[in-house]
């Protein structure tokens, strides 16, 4: 059995706005918590077009102030691009207002562009390299202080948020074995790195006050419709968002295409199968069968599903659908 959870990126779409975004993030966190997902993530991007949550812990507050039950979090802050201390007041004010339900997972990329990134960070070093100190000194603002102890995290000290780290990658997942923090794979679009990930984090997992076992996420992609040309359709969107990026051309969430082989050329076509391989695209039936299979061949704790669409109702109706196929696999239950 697998726990589900939503990642969502606050997508701008074309002819909307980040206004449109924030709307439309909170009423899908609404209907994830009636049908019975578990957590509600956001993810820190910057100078993207088409992203809107780049306020990350302001737009966490909009849904779990929208939701009662839910967990709620960061998936993820970059921490290169903060002060430790600053998240750690940040999410011990998340914490305060929404106690319970608030996770902090923790990325070591700028989640931007170079230039991007120079602009946010603190120092002109590559704050990158200190992914592994700033995770520690995050971990202590969140303890209990001791006498003597000059900075605190006001709030954020003695509230133990639950740290998870993220990667696509393999430093993070050793870093998270060594912690003995629960990992989370970006499989949903960059899984090169993702077995040997896994076999790395479960293999030198050390454990830990915060967790005693290996815990994993994985990203996955999931597209439903009540069809599966119309869930072929759809994904369109996020094919298209890929092929705007290799093309150096960020934008807006697009609508669906008919026939996207008309729109890109062969060498952007396997890029995009390459970055999007751990996606299911499909009806309820197709859904339930893919979900089943990847949950199982990598071992998955849990299961973030994303999904890009650009029309909202076929949005809802395509995390409904995710819904409905979970809880035929006995991971949720929508009647509570």
């Amino acid at each position: 059995m697998a726990l589900l959870s939503i990642l969502d990126l606050s997508p701008i779409r074309e002819g909307g706005d980040a206004a449109e975004a924030f709307r439309l993030t909170r009423e899908l966190a609404q209907h994830a918590e009636r049908w019975g997902y578990h957590r509600y993530w956001l993810a820190e991007h910057h100078n993207m077009p088409g992203i809107a949550s780049a306020a990350t812990s302001l737009v966490i507050s909009h849904v779990a102030a929208g939701t009662e039950r839910m967990r709620v979090g960061a998936g993820g802050i970059m921490l290169p691009n903060h002060s430790p201390l600053v998240i750690a007041e940040q999410f011990g004010t998340l914490a305060s207002l929404y106690p319970g339900r608030i996770d902090l997972g923790l990325g070591r990329a700028p989640g931007s562009d170079q230039p991007t990134a120079r602009a946010l960070r603190r120092s002109q070093g590559d704050t990158a390299d200190r992914f592994p100190q700033d995770v520690l000194e995050l971990q202590g603002y969140f303890r209990s202080p001791v006498p003597g102890q000059a900075v605190q995290a006001v709030p954020g000290a003695g509230l133990d948020v639950p740290l998870w780290l993220l990667g696509s990658s393999l430093f993070s997942a050793q870093l998270a074995a060594q912690l003995g923090l629960p990992f989370a794979f970006a499989s949903h679009f960059a899984p090169g790195y993702l077995t040997a990930a896994l076999d790395l984090y479960r293999t030198r997992f050390q454990p830990s006050a915060t967790l005693e076992r290996p815990y994993v996420m994985l990203g996955v992609n999931v597209c439903a419709a009540d069809t599966a040309a119309e869930a072929r359709r759809l994904f369109t969107s996020l094919q298209w968002q890929f092929v705007s990026l290799i093309r150096g051309r960020p934008g807006k969430l697009a609508a669906p295409v008919d026939d996207i082989e008309e729109w890109w050329s062969e060498a952007e076509r396997a890029h995009v199968e390459r970055s999007l391989a751990c996606s299911i695209v499909g009806d309820e039936a197709d859904v339930q069968a893919g979900l089943a299979a990847f949950a199982e061949r990598h071992g998955a704790d849990e299961l973030m599903v994303t999904a890009q669409v650009y029309d909202p109702a076929a949005q809802l109706r395509s995390f409904e659908i995710v819904a409905s196929a979970s809880e035929r696999l006995g991971w949720i239950d929508r009647a509570r």
